[in-house]
């Protein structure tokens, strides 16, 4: 008889696969059977936690977008200056994607095949802690922190869109190693925080 616990783990498993499927063939060209193949289990049995494909899409998605959430809040109570702030905020974002750059590629799969529904996912999880980062440029605008002419809804989602495709692509286009092969991901991190942090805030040396 199979147990809760083992029931839990093939629902993360089938979650896992179908992030990674989803991530290198995209929604369309990722079928059902791929990824019950992928975790070693039954169409039946995938059918059983995730009763269609749309369902499953909408399952990986919402642990993906469900983590901001989570971790958000804590960061905002922590951090007290403006720096330490934007440290947590963007250094979340980043470690979120660059710990599995699929969950990136993912996003960016989602973004130019199916914007319509993705922006509902958005509006639903992504939009409030969004708008605690565009208030937050606001009040750092405002004590002169940072620079009047940002644009803090369109830099928000700059910068999102900036670590999400530089992210997902870094195999391709990252900064190269010592070889000459790209996709060296700490030093492309590295430097989209860099570019992030010298067009927000006011250099005062």
């Amino acid at each position: 008889m199979t147990t809760a616990t083992e029931q839990t783990d093939v629902a993360q498993a089938l979650l896992d696969a179908a992030t990674k499927l989803f991530a290198e063939g995209g929604y369309d060209g990722t079928s059902l059977q791929s990824i019950a193949d992928e975790v070693g289990v039954r169409k039946p049995s995938l059918l059983y936690h995730y009763p269609s494909k749309e369902e499953l899409r909408l399952a990986v998605l919402r642990r993906v977008f469900e983590h901001w959430n989570e971790v958000f809040p804590r960061i905002l109570q922590v951090a007290t200056s403006g720096s330490d702030r934007f440290e947590g905020l963007v250094g979340e974002i980043v470690s979120f994607f660059a710990q599995d750059p699929d969950r990136a590629r993912l996003v960016l799969r989602e973004m130019l095949d199916r914007p319509e529904h993705l922006r509902v996912q958005m509006n639903e999880y992504v939009a409030p802690w969004i708008k605690i980062m565009t208030d937050y440029i606001r009040q750092g605008q405002q004590n002169g922190t940072v620079r009047a002419e940002v644009d803090p809804e369109a830099y928000v989602l700059h910068v999102i869109g900036m670590i999400v495709s530089g992210i997902a692509t870094v195999d391709v286009i990252g900064a190269p190693d010592a070889a000459g092969i790209p996709g060296d991901l700490d030093r492309h991190v590295r430097e989209t925080v860099r570019i992030a942090r010298a067009g927000l805030f006011i250099d005062e040396s």
